[in-house]
């Protein structure tokens, strides 16, 4: 159930961004600045958290995404070469990855980013919703994951703050106003943004349960463990015969890559934002805190840590900045001399107060998880 919450939250959170950007032509944290007693000390709270918690992220995702490409290349043209050498390999794909990458930040634009972010989410939501089919788990299997409850088993903590940082993300609501920005919407286009917010609550949901059911199907369901990059392949092929590699290869990819360009955006894009100024990809803040963001996505690949628990851990240092976030839209949305007669109205702020109190809870969990991980 708490995959449910998670996305409604984040519904309501991009809605409530959403609609006071438009309202106020202001956008997350230069509004923190200008409309708080300690508008300074917020600000860089938020920027200095996100970036760093969202560059720990990049890193567990590059790590991630190297050794699924070095996996599937040995399992189809590895020796003893490959064998023997697999942090280099591993390393040399990651580098590749993040150069290219890197590369095409400083020859685009928003509107290219953006055309290459919807072709990766869709492949990914095509894979993970084929895998799901593949892997069906039982109806009483399904009903019993609507409970709403925070598992007991190790790393139960862990992996539900995990989960929750992986799309519950500060990230995505604080950058919403510059993204609305970035599209030229206005106060007009209020009904355009809030059919934005819904479809994309919709979807975060839609590709949540997907990914919840084929793990039920495939690892909870069996007994199976994951603790390389591989095992999430081989869990498929009984079911779906080689055609599981290609199949996961496709969606984990996809998903790893549709984060990489707006990670490495988000430093600069948060220090636009404080400084009100306009978003330019062209200035040398730009250039800096990317590369900055680039040469730190390596930290897993050169350190060889286990990508799997890498990329789990980073993702639950992105709920502690979370209950801010959230605390400080609902002040700002509820501001008549802002927001006019656009104010939160009952059921939003009812929903907002669920966030917080969420986002509370999970960020609670996400420390107790990170304690008993490393006592």
């Amino acid at each position: 159930m708490g995959f449910v919450f998670k996305c409604i939250f984040s519904w309501v959170l991009m809605e409530a961004y959403g609609r006071y950007a438009l309202v106020t032509g202001d956008t997350a944290i230069h509004s923190y600045r200008q409309n708080f007693k300690y508008g300074v000390f917020i600000s860089w709270l938020v920027i200095i958290s996100i970036s760093v918690s969202q560059w720990g992220s990049l890193s567990g995702i590059l790590g991630l995404s190297s050794n699924a490409i070095y996996e599937v290349l040995f399992m189809f043209f590895g020796g003893d070469n490959m064998s023997s050498n697999e942090y280099w390999y591993v390393l040399i794909i990651a580098i590749i990855i993040i150069v290219v990458m890197y590369s095409l930040l400083s020859i685009g634009n928003y509107s290219f980013f953006e055309k290459v972010l919807v072709l990766f989410v869709t492949i990914m939501g095509i894979s993970f919703f084929v895998s799901m089919f593949i892997t069906f788990p039982s109806a009483s299997e399904i009903a019993r994951g609507f409970k709403f409850q925070i598992p007991d088993e190790e790393g139960g903590k862990l992996m539900t703050a995990a989960f929750v940082g992986t799309t519950m993300a500060a990230a995505t609501f604080v950058s919403r106003p510059l993204i609305l920005a970035g599209k030229g919407w206005t106060k007009k286009d209020l009904k355009h943004q809030s059919k934005d917010a819904l479809t994309s609550g919709i979807l975060i949901f839609l590709i949540s349960a997907s990914v919840m059911v084929c793990a039920t199907g495939v690892i909870y369901g069996t007994g199976n463990t994951v603790t390389k990059v591989l095992d999430m392949v081989t869990t498929l092929e009984p079911m779906a015969g080689k055609f599981a590699v290609a199949l996961f290869m496709v969606g984990t990819l996809s998903a790893g890559l549709s984060s990489i360009f707006p990670i490495l955006m988000i430093a600069p894009l948060l220090y636009s934002d404080y400084k009100g100024d306009k978003f330019d990809l062209k200035s040398k803040h730009f250039k800096i805190l990317t590369g900055i963001a680039a040469i730190l996505s390596l930290m897993v690949p050169v350190l060889g840590c286990n990508p799997i628990i890498a990329q789990i851990t980073t993702q639950v240092f992105t709920v502690f900045i979370l209950p801010v976030v959230v605390g400080s839209i609902i002040v700002l949305i509820n501001r008549k001399k802002l927001m006019g007669k656009h104010r939160a109205g009952i059921f939003m702020n009812i929903s907002l107060i669920g966030a917080f109190i969420f986002s509370c809870v999970i960020s609670y969990t996400g420390l107790l998880s990170l304690i008993d991980l490393f006592k």
